[in-house]
């Protein structure tokens, strides 16, 4: 069986910048293991997959370890093969996921994500993770999934270094450190080891954290961010009740086809 496979660069119109994703568009899902070991092969932060539900979609999206229950710009890069590759042309795609209802619309090239919100809360400061970075954070809180800890500058996240054993030891999923933005309102970076990504590029899903965190810091609801890997990566942020609109853009790098068995 042959299936099409893109891989795009998401929250980002430069190509070899952003976060790359695979996208699989499928009729039907295949078995979960093949789905995994697709991921595996493909070794990019995430391999999303996804197949429709009457007028609607499922989605689903797999690092090369484990399933995971929300993924941002692997679901940007899958909105964006639809809308240029599938020819979609309705107003609103609508996902159905393991975090539930997630919509995407697109404004000329800008395309919005809305997530639920994940509204962290204010815990003590894990030695385990000052010992990671060699510096104490300004505060550290709990998402659902994460933890986020707050730093004292964009230079501090630009040269972050943490020890990646001590990371996965702070926490099953791992850890977004984010600090107050020179240009942007905030800057991030994201290591999930436990996953099999050490530092994930640009996290689509960690701004449904960042998103209510800075919107209370700075008292607005819009917010410009960057994420700080090597590959950079550009996000606009709007706090909407429990919803966070996450919007960004993307390119595609690569169309092929892939045969399983």
């Amino acid at each position: 069986m042959k299936l099409e496979l893109f891989q795009v660069d998401a929250f980002t119109d430069k190509l070899y910048s952003g976060n790359p994703a695979a996208v699989i568009p499928l009729e039907k899902w295949l078995p979960d293991n093949l789905m995994q070991t697709i991921a595996m092969e493909n070794n990019l932060s995430e391999t999303v997959f996804y197949v429709p539900k009457g007028n609607d979609f499922h989605i689903r999206w797999f690092t090369p370890m484990i399933e995971v229950n929300l993924c941002g710009h692997a679901t940007l890069a899958a909105a964006h093969v639809m809308y240029h590759h599938n020819d979609y042309e309705k107003p609103q795609i609508n996902f159905h996921s393991l975090s539930g209802l997630l919509t995407v619309k697109r404004s000329g090239e800008m395309i919005t994500l809305n997530f639920p919100t994940d509204e962290p809360f204010k815990i003590e400061i894990p030695n385990v993770i000052v010992e990671a970075i060699g510096m104490r954070p300004v505060e550290v809180y709990k998402g659902r999934n994460v933890l986020l800890a707050v730093l004292n500058s964009q230079k501090e996240i630009e040269t972050l270094n943490p020890e990646i054993n001590l990371v996965a030891q702070a926490h099953p999923h791992g850890i977004i450190f984010t600090a107050n933005g020179e240009d942007v309102d905030f800057v991030s970076r994201c290591f999930f080891p436990n996953t099999g990504v050490n530092e994930d590029p640009v996290t689509g899903s960690a701004h449904t954290i960042l998103t209510p965190y800075w919107a209370a810091k700075l008292n607005k609801s819009k917010l410009t961010a960057k994420q700080l890997s090597k590959r950079v990566g550009d996000l606009i942020c709007e706090l909407k009740g429990n919803r966070v609109e996450i919007s960004g853009k993307a390119i595609t790098y690569m169309t092929s086809e892939i045969e399983v068995n």
